[in-house]
């Protein structure tokens, strides 16, 4: 056995058999960040964005984007989520999303948390840039799971 979950013993990627696994309640929480010029915070935070409402559009982008992870991700599980929550919050000349996907089920939900954070911070920049073509996209990490075979997790204060 070579160790790695998804590669086969002669090395071809494949995806886990998760089948004899138990279904058990599983969290996980990414977070990111969008910096931008004050200018496009302002308007982002005062709903005056040329497109609309930024925040609540990257919101369901976000959403629906965690939904549809595992044909995104190549060997990821199609999931049955139960929940996806997304938030966002103002910092000096950014914008913080922080996503949390929850199900109860035989496989982590971390991809789903990542992959609506990225998708949060992309419709952000969709959305506003028109005011500011420079913002940069950055910070994406899971900073928490529970549940599952290997436990919980916390990611190191940065």
């Amino acid at each position: 056995m070579n160790g790695l979950t998804h590669l086969s013993e002669s090395g071809c990627a494949h995806m886990v058999d998760v089948g004899g696994k138990a279904a058990t309640a599983r969290v996980a929480v990414a977070s990111g960040r969008i910096a931008m010029s004050s200018e496009a915070l302002a308007a982002i935070r005062a709903g005056d964005a040329p497109k609309g409402d930024v925040l609540g559009t990257a919101r369901i982008a976000a959403i629906m984007a965690a939904k549809r992870t595992g044909e995104l991700i190549p060997l990821c599980h199609p999931l049955g989520l139960e929940a996806v929550s997304v938030e966002f919050d103002f910092e000096d000349s950014a914008i913080r999303a922080t996503a949390t996907a929850s199900l109860t089920g035989k496989t982590g939900v971390e991809m789903e948390a990542m992959v609506a954070v990225s998708t949060a911070l992309l419709t952000i920049y969709d959305m506003a840039k028109a005011i500011d073509k420079a913002m940069v996209i950055g910070e994406v990490r899971l900073i928490e799971k529970r549940g599952g075979k290997s436990g919980d997790w916390k990611a190191p204060a940065p």
